[in-house]
């Protein structure tokens, strides 16, 4: 039962090129900056990322995009990411844009064995209909673009057909966990995280502090132990912030 592994490095070893990924956070809040960097060291290629947005310039997944190890990522917000903007307008990269609710949804549907549902979000534009852009060629056209979806009507409201999303691993970040998995997040920080860590088929976890079985209240728990696979403990973390306000 004790899922613990001894370092980053050892937890993101079996991480072949390719691999799709979950990756938990909301700008540079509760991302798994420890794991994403050891991925980056680890070198694996062809990234396929699902996540909110796809951290900064420098920061975040935005390490691995400026090292061009993602070739497509599915997100919801991506304006803070320059070379994310470049790789995009350039054809380098393939993005599925998703509307934030719909993409909370299809995670959490995936996690749940829920192949596909339906919703009002998109209906009437290009994310039901199709011809949104997911890459361009080097002279500036689309080379591929969104399929049409099934659309139907329930109750005389229009709905379009979204698909669950799993993944392969997942990448997550609590403020608390204990050696069996179970993870407690930080207030804002949970954001996107508790979604991941059941949509991947392995979920791999940093927590800043790192408890015994028994330590954690059972009724504070936000992911259950059942849904990680692997611990790592990074008590460490810098935590960035992506725009600082301060007062005179």
């Amino acid at each position: 039962m004790d899922k613990t592994v001894e370092s980053a490095a050892h937890a993101v070893a079996d991480i072949p090129d390719g691999a799709s990924l979950a990756v938990g956070g909301f700008g540079l809040c509760g991302i798994p900056t420890t794991l994403i960097r050891s991925l980056l060291d680890r070198g694996s290629r062809d990234l396929v990322t699902v996540s909110n947005n796809c951290g900064v310039d420098g920061a975040g997944l935005g390490m691995l995009l400026a090292a061009g190890r993602i070739r497509r990522t599915t997100g919801s917000y991506v304006g803070e990411n320059k070379e994310f903007e470049r790789q995009f307008l350039s054809g380098e990269l393939e993005v599925e844009l998703v509307p934030q609710g719909t993409l909370a949804e299809r995670l959490r549907a995936g996690g749940a064995g829920i192949a596909a549902f339906y919703t009002p979000a998109g209906v009437g534009t290009q994310v039901a209909n199709g011809g949104l852009p997911w890459r361009y060629d080097a002279a500036g056209s689309v080379s591929v673009a969104s399929p049409p979806k099934e659309i139907r009507e329930f109750d005389g409201v229009t709905y379009v057909l979204e698909r669950g999303i799993r993944t392969d691993f997942a990448f997550v970040h609590a403020r608390y966990g204990d050696r069996h998995g179970n993870l407690i997040y930080e207030k804002s920080a949970a954001n996107f995280n508790p979604l991941c860590a059941t949509a991947g088929a392995i979920t791999i976890a940093e927590v800043e502090e790192l408890l015994e079985p028994g330590e954690l209240d059972p009724m504070a728990v936000h992911t259950p132990g059942i849904f990680v696979q692997r611990v790592v403990h990074a008590p460490n973390v810098e935590k960035l912030i992506e725009k600082r306000t301060v007062s005179q």
